[in-house]
């Protein structure tokens, strides 16, 4: 078994649920109006030029592999019970206030595992520079991040569960 496959995808519920509810659409509605749309094309006769069936036959194709994609993320799901979460240092599922010591200003990001990561909604990885930095570091702590453009340091301020 390879090391990429022994992964386990970080979630918190909120992204569970999220990608529990996105799978359940795509298998309940998604198949079904894929397939209405076969069957409509297939109805129209010739398939060697029917642009309508092979839009449906790619759609369909796309729809089975975020399935695939979306099973194999949750079968590997490991949750983190945002109310556990340890308050006393930066962990997986909690939002962190820092201080930009370079450029004086506050920022706020909330540490998720890989899956969830968006950074225009603040949402970082446990996995990224930063996120990796700042895990385990206490209120008070400055913290050293390696980047492309050189090192930053944060001051954390304060840490808080996500769902305060």
């Amino acid at each position: 078994m390879s090391k990429m496959a022994e992964k386990k995808n970080i979630l918190t519920y909120a992204g569970l649920k999220q990608y529990e509810d996105e799978l359940h659409n795509l298998k309940v509605f998604k198949r079904k109006e894929v397939a209405q749309k076969i069957k409509e094309a297939r109805e129209q006769g010739d398939l060697s030029e029917n642009a309508e069936y092979d839009a449906a036959k790619d759609e369909q194709r796309d729809i089975e592999l975020r399935i695939e994609e979306l099973e194999k993320l949750l079968k590997n799901a490991e949750v983190v019970v945002e109310d556990e979460v340890d308050l006393d240092k930066i962990s997986i599922g909690c939002r962190v206030k820092v201080y930009d010591l370079e450029f004086a200003e506050e920022m706020e990001f909330k540490i998720v595992g890989s899956t969830e990561a968006n950074s225009l909604q603040g949402r970082i990885s446990n996995e990224s520079p930063v996120g990796h930095a700042l895990l385990g570091k206490r209120v008070g702590d400055v913290v050293d991040v390696e980047t492309q453009v050189g090192v930053i340091q944060y001051k954390v301020l304060d840490i808080q569960r996500v769902n305060e």
